[in-house]
């Protein structure tokens, strides 16, 4: 019985990530998350309860996957300029993999902040714990440009967010097949990583 019902819960919840991340939590009903599992809603109604209570076990669930990594790479004991090119590799695969994440997060969060501040401020925490000091290591030593990384994470992320934010809109407009858009975004992301790592570190002249 607890596999059954493990294996029920874990349909519904791939179910709802599917349809909120095509819908978002305004436009998704109970029963096109029942349809989308092959269930009736009596059954995903005891299971979950509500859908608010679904969206935000979903939400923390996606929030978490969004974020770990990023932490991770931040924790590895290597050179801040190594850190920025892989979170830059791995977001851009993460954003390929899932395009409608990044939208979904972004316009969740706008839509009740107050309600998702938690998920956020906590990541804040971890960011700045494993990021700040080594930034501010770099920029006293005169091999890096002052920046905070309230300003640098917006600098990173929006500049690759957006090609895939925009993923269906570049396909429309440039009559591209998913193979030329993904061999643009490769481009893009090689572009972003030029721009930020040849902005922000200081070369070291030879006299």
């Amino acid at each position: 019985m607890t596999c059954i019902t493990q294996s029920s819960e874990e349909k519904i919840k791939e179910a709802a990530k599917s349809v909120f991340l095509k819908k978002g939590y305004a436009g998704t009903t109970a029963r096109d998350i029942a349809e989308a599992a092959s269930m009736n809603i009596a059954l995903t109604n005891y299971y979950f309860r509500s859908k608010e209570k679904l969206f935000f076990e979903i939400f923390r669930d996606l929030f978490s996957y969004y974020c770990k990594n990023t932490l991770k790479i931040f924790e590895k004991p290597i050179s801040i300029r190594e850190k920025l090119i892989e979170l830059i590799e791995e977001d851009f695969q993460m954003m390929k993999k899932e395009p409608s994440l990044v939208l979904f997060l972004m316009t969740e969060i706008h839509r009740d902040p107050e309600r998702l501040l938690p998920e956020l401020s906590r990541f804040k925490e971890l960011l700045h714990v494993t990021l700040s000091n080594q930034i501010e290591e770099e920029i006293i030593n005169g091999r890096m440009r002052n920046i905070s990384v309230e300003h640098l994470m917006p600098l990173i992320m929006g500049s690759l967010q957006f090609v895939f934010v925009g993923k269906n809109m570049n396909m429309k407009m440039y009559n591209a097949s998913e193979e030329e858009f993904n061999a643009f975004a490769e481009n893009h992301k090689n572009l972003i990583i030029s721009m930020i790592t040849e902005y922000l570190f200081i070369s070291e002249t030879v006299s």
